[in-house]
């Protein structure tokens, strides 16, 4: 087992190799990097985001089609769309079990939230003395899907169900990083990056247990915020970058 220093040194590393423009040729997050305006990159990134499990290739895929539908203009459809729009939305496949329901779903309610907020970032922003988006998430899934029950909300994860919640904090870093390499956006600017935590899933789960930063076998909110302590003994101030590093380890399965 590395000690601390050789452990930071390390992850260090190969999170300066892994932080680069030629990462999002090949991520998700070139789906809202087609965009320059803050609601496009915010609609893109949470839509690319929502459906990220599996391979990234389709992925993209799927992400693409969601764009087509919108006419390569998210805000826009999401201000501006007709039930007609929508109806022929409904009986669309889009990524495994998200559908054309889902799809529908979250551009009502993407209407419904931008119609009193300029950014979804009102909605997540971290109030004191919390130190990472557990409540923040919470607070905003109250926000964005509302009491009534639908299919959809299974797509919105929980961190007090103790769910990873693996998505919305890849959502997160994207939005609130202030990346110098030009991956993550750091659109967000009310909102610091020391809040951010690892998307924890089962290759970054594996990889983080094969290094000693965690011993719990869960893939979980609790291993999640564990996480969180032992990442920010490496840097404080953007622990977030990490994810990079751990990303890196499961794509070279480089062994130490």
């Amino acid at each position: 087992m590395l000690k601390f220093e050789e452990l930071k040194i390390f992850l260090d590393e190969k999170a300066d190799r892994y932080n680069h423009p030629e990462f999002i040729e090949h991520d998700p997050i070139q789906i809202p990097h087609r965009f320059s305006l803050r609601q496009d990159i915010e609609i893109a990134g949470f839509l690319a985001a929502t459906i990220s499990w599996g391979n990234r290739k389709a992925i993209i895929r799927s992400a693409d089609k969601m764009l087509d539908i919108m006419g390569n203009a998210p805000y826009d459809f999401v201000l501006n769309h007709s039930e007609k729009d929508l109806k022929g939305i409904e009986d669309k496949s889009i990524h495994r079990t998200f559908n054309g329901e889902d799809f529908n779903y979250f551009i009502r309610q993407f209407k419904r939230i931008y119609a009193g907020n300029e950014s979804l970032e009102n909605l997540f922003a971290v109030q004191e003395p919390e130190t990472n988006f557990g409540h923040a998430i919470e607070r905003f899934r109250g926000d964005f899907l509302g009491i009534e029950k639908h299919r959809s909300h299974k797509h919105v994860s929980s961190p007090y169900k103790n769910s990873s919640t693996k998505r919305i904090i890849m959502f997160l870093r994207w939005m609130v990083r202030k990346d110098k390499r030009g991956v993550d956006f750091g659109i967000w600017e009310n909102i610091d990056p020391k809040h951010l935590s690892i998307p924890l899933d089962v290759h970054t789960g594996n990889i983080s247990r094969k290094l000693g930063l965690i011993s719990r076998t869960q893939n979980d909110w609790k291993t999640v915020e564990a996480l969180d302590l032992v990442i920010r003994t490496f840097d404080d101030e953007d622990p977030a970058k990490y994810d990079f590093a751990l990303f890196g380890l499961g794509v070279t399965k480089e062994l130490l």
